[in-house]
Parts: structure tokens; sequence; C-alpha cells
């Protein structure tokens, strides 16, 4: 069905172009207007395929500067028609104002658009809540992983950003001979794909860059700032570095750790027993959430899931350690 449409378009752009040609310089030059319609219905289908992958406000960007540039192109060449009796002057000069004037009318717009960060086009009540244009993933999070569930959840609000140089850097770590690093680039670009078939969020790709910046962590900090968004990530050092730049940062790791279920002193557990401990006679368990369990006396339990009561919870730079001990051990008196 594309197929046919766009085969369409074609035909009508040419057929156009030549009769109008016709009209205004008779049959001998009637041949410049059918190649004329025919390069502007192929310029048509590129630039409709740029547009799918462009955010909603370059596309308006872009429309605004080619609907200018036309109306300058034909303001210039007005006097130019009513003036000249060259038929071929004129047609020249009102094909080549309008291709050159209209290109660069475009290509302003969709510049002035990409910089732009949309609260024009939400409107004065948008404004009013918020100045955040979106947000911004790095490429620690996408290799992650866990984006993609989070994406699905609904609580990300408002449009992912995806940096070409976080692209570049994703693909440089995809290529690479190193086979765990390549294996995890693989991923991420796997993660990404599935984000963008994601009906829950708009992801786009932007081609903003800072030349003058080396380090992608800076390049995505600058970007922040330029589009007043905020940056996803799960990388520590770039959530301080963000943070001391004024930038809003969503750090996945923070808030898996936020998710994690509240165990206090007292309660009761049920914990497969995995492994030996470090001390003599401890097991080691763990939560599903990957939380590890310390038990004393639990040795002799390996391998069986056991009911044990939590005596303290200890908070690390690593995450939580729950030492516990077997429910039985409770019960049985203390000799003095």
């Amino acid at each position: 069905m594309f197929i046919i449409m766009r085969s369409l378009l074609v035909l009508f752009a040419s057929a156009s172009g030549y009769f109008i040609t016709f009209q205004i310089a008779g049959s001998k030059f009637a041949y410049i207007g059918f190649i004329s319609g025919l390069l502007i219905a192929a310029l048509a289908l590129i630039f409709e395929e740029r547009v799918k992958r462009a955010p909603l406000r370059i596309v308006a960007g872009g429309a605004v500067g080619l609907i200018t540039g036309l109306i300058v192109a034909n303001l210039l060449t007005y006097p130019l028609m009513i003036n000249n009796d060259n038929r071929y002057l004129e047609l020249s000069a009102y094909l080549l104002a309008n291709c050159v004037i209209g290109y660069l009318g475009l290509s302003i717009g969709m510049k002035k658009g990409d910089e732009f960060d949309g609260d024009f086009l939400k409107g004065p009540s948008s404004q009013a809540k918020s100045k955040s244009s979106g947000l911004i993933i790095d490429t620690s999070v996408i290799i992650d992983g866990r984006i993609a569930e989070v994406c699905e959840t609904g609580f990300l609000d408002g449009e992912l950003i995806v940096p070409q140089f976080v692209l570049q850097e994703l693909q440089y770590i995809a290529d690479s001979p190193d086979p765990v690093k390549r294996a995890r680039g693989k991923r991420g670009l796997d993660v990404l794909k599935s984000i963008q078939s994601s009906k829950k969020v708009d992801v786009s790709i932007t081609e903003r860059d800072f030349p003058d910046i080396r380090e992608v962590d800076s390049k995505l900090v600058a970007l922040a700032k330029e589009l007043h968004g905020k940056i996803v990530t799960n990388d520590a050092n770039l959530n301080k570095v963000a943070e001391l730049h004024g930038v809003n940062v969503l750090n996945l790791n923070k808030l898996a750790t936020a998710m994690k279920p509240v165990v206090l002193p007292g309660e009761v557990m049920n914990i497969l027993v995995l492994k030996e401990g470090k001390e003599h006679g401890q097991g080691v368990g763990y939560l599903e959430d990957g939380t590890m369990v310390v038990i004393d006396n639990a040795r002799e339990h390996l391998g069986k899931s056991i009911d044990v009561s939590i005596t303290s919870v200890l908070q690390t730079t690593g995450g939580r350690m729950i030492f516990s001990k077997v429910k039985e051990d409770l019960k049985r008196p203390v000799y003095q």
C-alpha cells in the first residue's frame, strides 16, 4: 500500500511540474518542470523518513522554516516575474529561489526546533507546571536493562531522549574485541530497541553534540542543562557530578534500594540456606531482591528452607545485609 502511495506521489509531482511549466514557458521547457517535480517527490520521500525519527518540535520548526522560506522566495522573485519578458529567466529564477531559500528555511527551522525545549508547543499551562523537556538516558542505564521494565510500568513521565553520542559509545562497546564488553554493548542495543517499540514511552534521538567536550558524562550534563531535562542513570559518579551542576538525576539504583521490602528485627522469614558463612557455623541465604541474609548456627541446614528470626539489619555502601538466627535456637533454654 505504501509503495503504491509513494508511486502515485512521484507520478503526480512529475506531471504537475510538467503542466505548470508548460503553461508558464511553453512545451520547449516543459521537461524542466517534469524533472523538477520528480526531484521534489524524491526529496519529499527522504524528508518523510527523517520526520519519522524526529521529535515533534523539530518537525514543527522545520515546517515553519520551510513556509517562511517559500514566502520570502516568492516575494523576492515577484518583481522579476512581472517586469521580465524572458520566460526562461523567470522560471529559472523562480525555481532556484524557492529551492535554495526554502531549503535554508527548512534547515534553520529544524535546527532551532532541536535546540528548543518544546515548552512553547505545549502552551502556557505546561510551562507553568514544569520546565523539564525530557529524560536523558546514559549508556550505563541502557546496558543495565532495568530501564525497559521501568518504562513498561508507566512510572516514567516524559519523553526519553537518547543522545547520538551515547549511541556511538554503545556501538563502540558492541564492537569491542573483548567478548564481555561486546556482549554488554549488544545487550544495550537490544534494550534500546525494546524501549523504542514500547507504547508506554516516547523515545527520540537527538543529534545535539558538544565537540569541545570529550567525556560522555560531561556531555550528558551539558545537554541536560541546555534542555532543562533530567538524567536517568545508575552511575554514582555521574550522579554526583550532575548534582554539583544543579541537574536533576533519576538513579535506578536508588530506586531499587527504596523499593526493597522493609525488614525489622524480630520478624520471622523463611530462607533457603545456600552456602556456608565466613564465621563458624554460619549459613547464608538471599531474599528475592538479592539481599544477603546471614544466619547463625545454620550450617547444618545447608540446602534446606528454614524459618529464621531477624536480629539486625546493616546498611552498607554495597547494599543491605540482614543478620538472623534459626528460629529453633530462640526456644532453647540458656544455661549460665
